[in-house]
């Protein structure tokens, strides 16, 4: 039986804590810290976790506790730090996206990961999404032929008291806006579909927050081989219509799901019924899946009980939130300096650096209030 830890009580909290309830015969949450004094305990109480202690300090927790696992769901410029002292503590990590808000952040990590030979996951519960682990199955089966162009709608609205939040809004505490915070699932999905690009350009506006100092919007293209991707990461999309479609040689899949596939005529243009072999051999991809016996956080933690157990490396680790962060630091890069960046960053480039990118965004507003709670 694992003992587990979880450092911060938010409102992310949840989604750990009722993800490790799912696996009762794995696992017991024995602690809780936060820094906020009496919340842990509190959480504890209403999560109805009788049997686990809160702190008000998450290195007394690391200390006493006598934790196999613990997770990290604190703000994002507390993630490095976190995960380190609990790695060297011989602790395995969960860590909630963005792994760190910087590469050199995310290679103390790594190098933590290493020097302890403990696991290390990076929260990416979308990858145990059905409809996206089934837009993957069709990528990966080869059917689509080479990629010609994806859109990525990371697309979610929010209102202006959600950056009275006192660590939301600001460069130094968040680490940046939705590109970094909201579109870091969209990202992950991006690299495990179709891996790593190798040039991105991008333009960064602050299109309805004028209580915030960081981007509500970017659009982003991205360099794959012979095609591109296009990134849209917004707080300001009513409506909040996320997709992803991705056209290929032979067909288009998307999801929301939707499968099309053309065929040539004699003149080049599309022929009539288009390609109903090979949509008929995507969708029976679909109907062939298996669906996944837990979903969401709940899917990631159960693979990396199993993944603990196992001896293995989990779906999602240390090097996959790293090779994320890449992406969002060559968005912010391209679009503070107005460059098209190239891939990979090396630990040579400023912006590999923790802090060069606090010191070179813009400050698209003055962030006017600093809340202890968010509103309920």
């Amino acid at each position: 039986m694992l003992r587990i830890g979880i450092i911060g009580t938010g409102g992310i909290a949840n989604a750990h804590i009722n993800g490790y309830l799912a696996f009762p015969d794995q696992c017991q949450i024995v602690a809780l810290a936060d820094v906020m004094p009496g919340k842990a305990a509190q959480k504890a109480a209403d999560s109805g976790l009788s049997g686990a202690v809160g702190y008000d300090d998450p290195m007394r927790m690391l200390a006493e506790a006598r934790l196999d696992l613990v997770s990290i769901a604190t703000p994002p410029s507390t993630h490095a730090a976190l995960s380190i002292a609990a790695l060297d503590a011989g602790v395995h990590v969960l860590v909630e996206k963005p792994m760190a808000p910087s590469l050199e952040e995310c290679d103390a990590v790594l190098a933590a990961r290493e020097r302890s030979g403990k696991l290390l996951s990076v929260v990416a519960q979308n990858r145990f999404r059905d409809d996206l682990a089934t837009l993957k199955a069709v990528v990966d089966s080869g059917l689509l032929g080479s990629i010609s162009h994806v859109r990525v709608d990371s697309a979610w609205w929010r209102g202006l008291p959600y950056y009275d939040l006192w660590w939301r809004g600001t460069w130094e505490k968040e680490g940046g806006g939705c590109t970094l915070n909201h579109a870091i699932h969209h990202i992950d999905l991006l690299l495990w579909l179709l891996g790593r690009p190798t040039e991105i350009t991008a333009m960064l506006a602050n299109a309805q927050h004028d209580n915030s100092e960081v981007e509500d919007l970017s659009v982003a293209v991205l360099r794959y081989e012979r095609g591109l991707a296009q990134l849209t990461s917004s707080v300001v999309h009513h409506g909040q219509e996320q997709e992803i479609v991705i056209q290929g040689e032979h067909a288009r899949v998307s999801q929301p799901w939707k499968v099309v596939a053309e065929r040539s005529d004699a003149a080049g243009f599309p022929a009539q019924g288009g390609d109903a072999d090979r949509v008929a051999a995507i969708e029976k991809i679909v109907a062939d899946r298996e669906p996944l016996a837990h979903t969401g956080h709940a899917g990631q933690i159960g693979d990396l009980l199993a993944a603990i157990r196992d001896g293995r490396a989990p779906i999602a680790d240390g090097r996959d939130g790293r090779d994320a962060i890449e992406v969002v630091t060559a968005i912010y890069k391209a679009g503070i300096e107005r460059e098209f960046i190239s891939l990979p960053l090396h630990a040579s480039d400023p912006y590999y650096q923790a802090g060069r990118l606090i010191e070179n965004a813009p400050r698209f507003y003055e962030k006017t209030a600093s809340l202890v709670e968010a509103a309920s």
